[in-house]
């Protein structure tokens, strides 16, 4: 999977789950501002992110992640081939 496909994918599925236009997602927004994410959406956004990627998400990674780049990056790095 390309990082295009992963971007377009992940735009997409977060567009969907928490109803924020794609448009508002560039690479250097903060997730947490830009989706408005509390604590159980950001559970959901987790478990988005480990259903359609096999990419688990430890509590101290998700700290590292704070904008969409890093998202994408994350799930770049660790999505199994």
């Amino acid at each position: 999977m390309t990082r295009e496909e992963i971007i377009a994918k992940v735009n997409s599925l977060l567009a969907e789950e928490f109803e924020v236009e794609e448009s508002e997602f560039t690479p250097d927004a903060n997730l947490k501002e830009t989706l408005s994410l509390d604590s159980i959406n950001l559970v959901d956004l987790i478990a988005l992110v480990q259903y359609n990627y096999q990419v688990k998400i430890p509590v101290e990674d998700l700290k590292k992640i704070q904008t969409f780049n890093d998202l994408y990056d994350y799930i770049e790095e660790h999505h199994a081939a």
